[in-house]
């Protein structure tokens, strides 16, 4: 299995279990998340790109996913420190700072694999 296709499934599984996660009552992540605080919109759209990255990671379509999801992480890092944005994220989506920062890296990270490891 190639590094594109581990990534996408690696970070498919662990988005889907952030989602799931967050639906119900914990101090890590949800409503009353203690480090990332998420809603129920939150939540679904994690499941969502959850479940296409562990498909895609299964499929061998990796690299999309892990362009796709770097760019959507790298904007919605950058839109979280720009105040009104920001503040429309938190009351659309509970974004918060620890989520802001933790989409940045997400994104980076995303994009350091799509455009350094091979795309077969």
């Amino acid at each position: 299995m190639g590094a594109q296709k581990t990534f996408a499934l690696i970070l498919g599984v662990v988005l889907l279990l952030v989602g799931v996660l967050g639906f119900f009552d914990n101090p890590l992540v949800g409503e009353g998340g203690a480090f990332f605080g998420t809603n129920l919109y939150q939540n679904i759209l994690h499941v969502v790109a959850g479940l296409f990255g562990v498909y895609v990671g299964t499929k061998g379509m990796g690299p999309g996913y892990n362009m796709a999801i770097g760019w959507i992480g790298i904007l919605l890092g950058i839109l979280g420190f720009i105040g009104p944005i920001a503040d429309l994220l938190a009351d659309w989506l509970s974004i918060n700072t620890a989520i802001t920062v933790l989409h940045l890296a997400i994104g980076v990270v995303c994009l350091l694999v799509y455009y350094t490891a091979s795309k077969q």
